[in-house]
């Protein structure tokens, strides 16, 4: 009923405005009359709401009938002149219809002297109220255009947006299985045991990972939980070799993240940094909350007599690509190597509810 109450309170809205038009008419009336204030008051207020209303009405439907661009500019101000100057002589009809019938009930307050000075404003004014009527709804209609245009645009823009996260979203998942089942590969042949444990656990985090696929955001807790069956997994096949810890800020575990935007950091930073060292290493994750940002940092040993070239790689890209299309203009990924450790840290809005998710990148 919301659009009820606005359509009452812009009706009563528009009523007040004539009725401020006609006392203002009774004002001049009363001069040009002349005329006693309350005389040329009852003149002029019943007919100037009368004309809003018709006027209103008339105007409304003519401009819709007429929109700018469809016809000749010429063909529609002559049709708004000729019904503008035909509202005009209706008005004057309606003025002097109702100014003779309060003479005719003799009353002393009641009826005006019709002068031709004042026939002659009444009729220009008239006119003139009837094109401010129109200029109002091609403003009006065109104004709720130039919003309609930007809305498809905005919603246009949006889809595209989601199509673009879906694909990026779509090549983690393979590019994970590609690098899992050639590990399981390599166990097969001197620890099958250690396969078929690995393949089982790459079983559950598909299915953990797949009952989030229609989320566009998770809590970082969610995501963490995927990363630790990741490490579960690569940590049959490096055993010792692989150490890991995490140091996660109470209050950045309520907060939102993409599904799957940690776990190929974590993945890259076992694949070229504790896969390339014969006694493995530490992998470190990290969160914490700023105010109204999120940090997040995967950090990993590296061999320090190795050139390091990740910042092209598929999985580095994809997070970059996947943020800046989930935050526009709010989202940062940098890395950095020093000595034997090498790190990645995300940058993103701060976020602990999907009603705020909308309003990230902006």
């Amino acid at each position: 009923m919301s659009w009820l109450t606005r359509a009452r309170r812009g009706a009563l809205l528009y009523l007040l405005a004539w009725l401020i038009v006609g006392a203002v008419l009774g004002g001049v009336c009363a001069v040009l009359a002349p005329a006693p204030p309350v005389n040329a008051l009852l003149f002029a207020i019943p007919g100037t709401l009368v004309y809003g209303v018709a006027a209103g009405f008339s105007a409304y439907y003519l401009c819709r009938a007429n929109p700018l661009g469809a016809r000749p500019v010429a063909l529609v101000v002559l049709m708004l002149c000729t019904a503008a100057v035909v509202a005009a002589f209706m008005w004057l009809a309606v003025l002097g219809g109702w100014n003779e019938l309060c003479l005719a009930a003799g009353v002393r307050w009641a009826g005006i002297v019709q002068t031709p000075l004042l026939s002659a404003f009444l009729f220009a004014l008239g006119a003139l109220l009837y094109g401010l009527l129109a200029a109002i709804n091609y403003l009006a209609t065109e104004s709720g255009r130039a919003r309609n245009a930007e809305r498809r645009e905005l919603e246009s823009k949006l889809m595209a947006q989601d199509a673009e996260l879906r694909m990026l979203r779509t090549q983690v998942d393979p590019h994970f299985l590609f690098n899992s089942l050639n590990s399981v590969s390599a166990l097969t042949s001197h620890d099958p045991k250690g396969a078929r444990e690995m393949t089982l656990r790459l079983a559950g985090f598909f299915r953990r990972s797949q009952g989030l696929a229609g989320q566009q955001r998770i809590t970082l807790a969610q995501e963490m939980e995927l990363v630790r069956d990741f490490l579960a997994i690569e940590k049959v096949r490096f055993g010792d070799r692989l150490v890991t810890e995490e140091a996660l800020e109470k209050g950045a575990l309520d907060c939102l993240v993409p599904p799957m935007i940690i776990q190929p950091l974590v993945e890259n930073a076992i694949k070229h940094g504790i896969g390339q060292l014969t006694e493995g290493g530490l992998v470190l994750v990290a969160a914490w909350r700023d105010g109204t940002r999120l940090s997040i940092t995967v950090s990993n040993a590296i061999d320090p007599e190795v050139a390091q070239g990740r910042g092209g790689g598929i999985g580095l890209a994809n997070v970059r690509r996947r943020l800046a299309c989930a935050y526009p203009n709010g989202s940062a990924l940098e890395w950095k190597r020093e000595g034997d450790t090498f790190s990645v840290q995300i940058s993103l809005p701060a976020q602990t509810s999907e009603t705020t998710g909308s309003d990230a990148g902006t």
